[in-house]
């Protein structure tokens, strides 16, 4: 890309005090076989030395943008959205890493759809210390085209794996600055009401969970998950099993928050919907007993689940 010409992506990338994180992820945007980009760091108001770490990379297509507060991640994202010049948006993470074919195979993938192809995705590894586990999970069904119904289920569209048309944004708006979590599923769900989508089945992106993590936070997580059953419960409510799915997971959380009665109370909504479910009416029970026989029964489910896999 010549200087003054207008990149085709525009790589979108947020962080915060991730100073000894941020060269790889950077590096492995410069690494793409894609070359037609920016990057747009920015900074959300760090306390490190993240600009110095973006300042050393000698390449005129990264732009450094400081937020004067923490604003939080989505905010960023925004800001990285607003200052975009390209047609495409990718987002980065700054504790992820690109493998170098990511761009290009989905550029392809644009070239190839159609107008109304609106997000680009891939499958990741997500490295939790030693354990890689391989997304989106094998069961979601339904990952290209129309999936706004498969997104009602749950989100497997990770916001590092996306190239987005920036024209998705002037018709479904920006990431949703209120949410302390899953801004990433909310905002797909918006976009699928007007966009198909395309799956890249191929793990292109490496997502290092880390141990500060807004993902580990779980009152943000329960916030934000009852916030969307909010916002999209006509649709979901009409699909029984789907809405006793999602009272069962908020119930779950709150068990797992160390929030007994708050779960429980979930668990009997979900119940209500179906009383002859044996999952429901066992976490209801155990509930009744307190959140360490809830913890014991909950741990060796998950053996025994590990057993079968």
């Amino acid at each position: 890309m010549n200087l003054g010409d207008s990149p085709v992506v525009s790589v979108v990338l947020p962080t915060y005090n991730r100073a000894h994180l941020l060269r790889r992820a950077v590096q492995s945007i410069l690494n793409q076989t894609h070359q037609n980009f920016e990057v747009i760091v920015v900074d959300d108001c760090s306390s490190d030395n993240t600009e110095n770490v973006v300042k050393s990379f000698c390449d005129e297509r990264i732009r450094y943008i400081r937020h004067e507060r923490n604003r939080g991640a989505a905010a960023a994202r925004n800001t990285g959205i607003k200052t975009a010049k390209g047609e495409y948006v990718a987002f980065q993470d700054s504790d992820d890493e690109w493998l170098p074919e990511k761009l290009e195979k989905q550029m392809k993938a644009f070239g190839s759809g159609s107008s109304n192809l609106g997000v680009v995705y891939t499958g990741f590894w997500l490295i939790d210390q030693n354990r890689k586990t391989l997304c989106p999970p094998s069961f979601v069904k339904q990952t290209d085209g129309e999936i706004h119904d498969a997104l009602l289920e749950i989100n497997f569209v990770s916001t590092p794996t996306a190239v987005v048309r920036k024209e998705c944004f002037e018709k479904a708006s920006m990431f949703d600055e209120n949410l302390p979590r899953l801004q990433e599923w909310e905002l797909w769900l918006r976009i699928s009401k007007h966009y198909c989508f395309k799956h890249i089945n191929e793990p292109l992106v490496n997502a290092y969970r880390q141990p500060d993590s807004i993902s580990c936070n779980m009152n943000a997580w329960i916030i934000a998950y009852k916030y969307i059953l909010g916002k999209y419960f006509e649709e979901i409510s009409k699909k029984p099993k789907l809405l006793r799915w999602h009272y069962f997971e908020i119930g779950t959380l709150h068990c797992l928050n160390g929030e007994i009665k708050a779960g429980r109370n979930y668990f009997l909504k979900a119940v209500r919907i179906n009383p002859f479910d044996a999952k429901l009416l066992l976490s209801t029970l155990v509930s009744i007993f307190g959140l360490d026989a809830y913890n014991k029964v909950a741990s060796l489910y998950l053996r025994v689940k590990g057993q079968e896999l």
